[in-house]
């Protein structure tokens, strides 16, 4: 059996700006209210700031990073 995922191993104390950069990019999106077209909408946004959807409302854009295997965040 395989395993698709790659994993980081490095040094917590010598940290490159790279991989910061990279920490929770797959793992996490953020969610941050905006308006597209004059309407009131969420933009879902991978965690290095990558735009990456947009939903209608707040519920729906968690459900669909949930649904996506990502941890959601909230920008306020």
């Amino acid at each position: 059996m395989t395993d698709d995922t790659t994993v980081m191993h490095f040094d917590i104390h010598h940290i490159t700006a790279e991989q910061l950069a990279a920490l929770g990019v797959s793992q996490i999106a953020y969610v941050k209210p905006v308006l597209h077209n004059g309407a009131h909408a969420f933009a879902i946004h991978a965690a290095d700031g990558t735009p990456m959807a947009l939903a209608a409302d707040r519920d729906t854009a968690l459900a669909a990073i949930v649904q996506h295997a990502m941890f959601p965040s909230l920008v306020h």
